[in-house]
């Protein structure tokens, strides 16, 4: 388990790329886990959203969202190092 955590639903827009390799390879104290549902089901029906240690993060679209995600994880982060 990372230091971060990353929870995305397989049924959100997001789970169409591979975050999981995408953030992993970068950052190593992160620890995708895709779930079945997150209870967002609004939220997850329109916009590409994950959560990061239990914090909401979406965009308009899933470059936004990414982009987003990798802001909260540096955050995330800096408290640790």
């Amino acid at each position: 388990m990372g230091l971060v955590v990353v929870e995305i639903c397989d049924g959100n827009l997001i789970s169409q790329i591979n975050l999981e390799e995408l953030l992993e390879k970068e950052y190593p104290e992160v620890a995708v886990i895709e779930n079945s549902c997150l209870s967002f089901c609004g939220l997850c029906a329109v916009r590409p959203y994950a959560l990061v240690n239990g914090k909401r993060v979406f965009g308009k679209n899933t470059e936004e969202a990414v982009e987003k995600i990798k802001a909260l994880i540096e955050e995330e982060l800096a408290v640790f190092f």
